[in-house]
């Protein structure tokens, strides 16, 4: 190659020195030479670019290979090993927001819904392949499968806890008041008894002297404050007494030294063991003639209550609320069972606390009576309570003084929310009205989720076999009270009202003044409007009048269910019962014209007695049934025959009497219904 890359060099030369003579005239055979160097210059080049080559070829021989094929073959450029494995991550990371069903689990984690059904089972859940877990449930399921639950629901403690800073210790909180909930029988003077702590007069105020709602106040004793929650005692207002027992840190029972240990008693005792805070026992009215505070002590005991006297640690202090005895032992039994709890709490977080109770003002709006049970709620701050907002206008204590902020412990009005909330459920004080909303949306979008409780849909075979046959009556009630404990008692009281033959629908239980919407809803739906400690506007008195529609007003819950078992009798038909007047034997018979068969009897029971229901028997075998048409004694009609007296009577419609017949006599009478 590189000879002939010499011998082509030499050839250019040449070739230019040729050249010249070849454009002068007679040049023909210089031209031709010239011709046949550049022919050889280019055998040259072709040598030399081809001289790499074929020592490629002899190195690695080439394969005759498709270009299409070459091009589907070929390897693709390898992926850097971070985002392999970042997709990989991304991969088996499974989302859901709070919930998840488990078909859609299922799907997620491409498996089929019988293998992630078994999982759970093992794990102790049973469920359907459509019912919802948890994420927590979700994530040990997954994790059998090798994959992350990573929960990206809304969460709303996230916004209602105040941040707190990492370098917090114990200096933030401060000792707090004692939340003390005075609990017992009805009738027993808890109320007199708070109202001798406090030197008030309550008991004056409530219908009928017994306490229709939770009171919530503060009482100095000494330098300490102390909260007191007053529970009712009657046997309707069974969640009030175990929402007081929820928001509290001491219960102080309050017995009857003359009657001791009773229903409500027992129950107020469940309800303080279930919330586990400690008992202090007020054995009140040892004043009385007859009382035995004692008895009422060994009583106690039969309910997991050992008192001190006899071993144990429930405190037990004899008072008397009348005469203001032993007042000062109990209230020192519970500022040192407070000591002993070191009750604390952070006074410089955001509030949050329990609606002890609710009501709609007609001046002021909807009212909350708020307990708080940690933070601080001062005027202006936006808060969320349920699925309502707002902001405080007005804080107030129990006698209506305006206050501008309420610490730990501290029962308080408060005023500025939008809708009446549910006596029992949370308050918290957020950041700004933004986080308010977004609360608000996921607590109803919620709401809006979760099935609704109501009676299972009825075919049209089952609604004509009820006409048929009587069917279940239903009495139907629009409930209003001033206070939402109050309508959640009287509702309760009310359903547990139903029996087999007549079932109460409360399709209405509101707080606040009955409107002229709650009268037109009883108008449609018949039913009859119940107005506890409230009265109707005149709108809807106007409107009641106009309707037809009855507005009951009451202010004790005894005479509200006694009125509605009343109208529950008044739905059944009245029972009817058979009463045997008599017993007379046919003796002779007489053919008489236009009246039939008359039958000369013996009375010898009871009594026979004119139009009277009879039965005619022969050897003990009812052969007719009908009506008495005659009765007489010798040849005057007779009103009633006695017993050993002789008569004549004919059986209307019936005429085949015979010696030795039986006839006895009864009458239909009808009885009130009764729901028992």
């Amino acid at each position: 190659a590189g000879a002939a890359a010499g011998a082509a060099a030499g050839a250019r030369t040449g070739a230019r020195a040729d050249g010249d003579a070849a454009t002068k005239p007679g040049g023909r055979k210089q031209f031709r030479e010239v011709v046949n160097l550049r022919e050889q210059d280019n055998l040259a080049r072709q040598a030399t670019s081809r001289a790499p080559l074929r020592r490629q070829v002899t190195l690695e021989p080439r394969q005759a290979v498709s270009p299409r094929r070459k091009r589907r073959d070929a390897p693709s450029a390898p992926r850097p090993a971070a985002a392999t494995a970042k997709s990989k991550e991304e991969k088996r990371v499974v989302r859901i927001e709070g919930t998840i069903a488990v078909s859609e689990l299922a799907r997620l984690l491409g498996q089929k819904g019988p293998v992630v059904q078994s999982k759970l089972m093992a794990l102790g859940t049973m469920v359907s392949i459509n019912q919802a877990i948890d994420a927590d449930t979700a994530g040990q399921v997954a994790a059998e499968f090798d994959y992350e639950v990573q929960d990206v629901g809304f969460k709303e403690e996230e916004f209602l806890q105040q941040p707190l800073p990492e370098s917090e210790d114990e200096a933030n909180l401060l000792p707090r008041s004692p939340i003390v909930t005075v609990m017992g029988h009805v009738d027993h003077g808890k109320t007199s008894l708070l109202d001798a702590i406090r030197k008030a007069n309550v008991v004056a105020g409530e219908a009928g002297g017994i306490t229709q709602h939770i009171g919530a106040y503060q009482a100095a004793v000494g330098e300490q404050l102390i909260t007191f929650i007053d529970t009712p005692g009657h046997a309707a207002f069974t969640e009030m007494r175990a929402r007081g027992a929820q928001l509290t840190d001491l219960v102080i029972l309050v017995i009857a030294a003359t009657e001791g240990i009773m229903p409500q008693t027992i129950e107020a005792i469940e309800h303080s063991k279930a919330a586990g805070v400690p008992i202090v026992v007020a054995v009140n009215k040892c004043d009385l003639p007859g009382a035995n505070s004692q008895q009422a002590r060994q009583r106690l005991m039969e309910h997991d209550l050992v008192p001190e006297d006899f071993g144990g640690d429930v405190l037990c202090v004899d008072v008397s609320a009348t005469q203001g005895t032993g007042l000062d032992q109990l209230l020192e039994a519970v500022v040192l069972q407070s000591e002993i709890l070191e009750l604390k709490a952070d006074p410089t977080r955001r509030a949050s606390g329990l609606v002890v109770e609710a009501r709609l003002d007609k001046g002021r709006g909807p009212v909350a009576t708020v307990l708080v049970q940690s933070g601080t709620l001062r005027q202006g701050d936006v808060i969320v309570c349920g699925t309502h907002t707002g902001r405080v206008r007005a804080l107030e204590d129990e006698n209506g003084k305006r206050l501008k902020q309420a610490g730990p412990s501290t029962p308080v009005q408060v005023i500025g929310l939008q809708g009446v909330p549910d006596a029992g459920q949370q308050l918290n004080a957020v950041e700004n009205e933004r986080v308010a909303k977004e609360i608000v949306d996921h607590r109803e979008a919620e709401r809006r989720e979760r099935p609704a409780d109501g009676p299972a849909p009825r075919t049209l075979d089952e609604l004509f076999a009820d006409v048929a046959g009587g069917g279940v009556k239903e009495l139907a009630l629009v409930v209003k009270a001033d206070v939402h404990g109050s309508v959640e008692a009287l509702r309760d009281a009310l359903l547990k009202l139903s029996t087999d033959e007549v079932k109460v629908d409360v399709i209405l239980a509101g707080v606040g003044a009955v409107t002229e919407t709650d009268v037109m809803l009883a108008r449609a739906s018949g039913a009859i409007v119940i107005a506890f400690h409230v009265r109707p506007d005149p709108a809807a008195r106007r409107a009641a009048e106009g309707q037809g529609v009855e507005i009951r007003t009451y202010k004790i819950i005894y005479e509200v269910t006694e009125d509605v078992e009343k109208a529950m009798v008044g739905l059944l038909p009245p029972t009817l019962s058979e009463e045997f007047l008599g017993r007379a034997d046919v003796r002779q018979t007489f053919s008489v014209p236009k009246a039939g068969t008359i039958a000369g009897c013996y009375i010898t029971e009871g009594l026979m007695r004119r139009n009277a229901r009879v039965r005619l028997l022969r050897d003990g075998v009812q052969l007719y049934e009908g009506k008495l048409a005659s009765l007489k004694r010798f040849k005057d009609d007779a009103r009633e025959v006695q017993t050993g007296f002789e008569c004549g009577m004919g059986i209307e419609g019936y005429n085949d009497i015979k010696v030795g017949d039986a006839i006895e006599a009864y009458v239909i009478e009808e009885k009130p219904a009764t729901l028992r």
